[in-house]
This record gives structure tokens, C-alpha cells and sequence, in this order.
């Protein structure tokens, strides 16, 4: 079995239960799996993103600058 095909069938089982009346099915389901996968991971990364960038966004006036 090739190195790329031993990497793909352990993505495909780390992604869930494989599922499919055969192999070929089993393998468009990994993929929409992936797809929808990459999609949470991206929608993460850019929440995460968004909140690191606007941390500490607030400008502070000091009390003896107010007088």
C-alpha cells in the first residue's frame, strides 16, 4: 500500500466511523467530513484571530487627566 493511501485511510478513521455501502462512498463521506472540518478550523482560527487582535482595544483616560 502507497504512503499516500496509508495516510488517507488513517485521516478517513481519524475523522469517525466509516460509513458507506463501499469503499468508494465511504470515501466522498471522508471528504464532505474534511471539508466540513476545515470550515470549523478556519471559523476557529479567525474567531481567535479577531479576539487576539482587538485584546486590550480599549483606550484608558487616567482619573488625574480628567481634571
Amino acid at each position: 500500500m502507497s504512503n499516500k493511501k496509508t495516510i488517507w485511510r488513517i485521516w478517513a478513521k481519524a475523522l469517525g466511523e466509516k460509513s458507506g455501502k463501499n469503499d468508494r462512498e465511504a470515501d466522498y463521506i471522508a471528504i464532505l467530513r474534511t471539508i466540513i472540518f476545515i470550515t470549523y478550523l478556519t471559523t476557529n482560527v479567525a474567531i481567535v484571530a479577531n479576539a487576539v487582535r482587538h485584546w486590550n482595544d480599549i483606550e484608558y483616560v487616567r482619573p488625574e487627566k480628567l481634571k
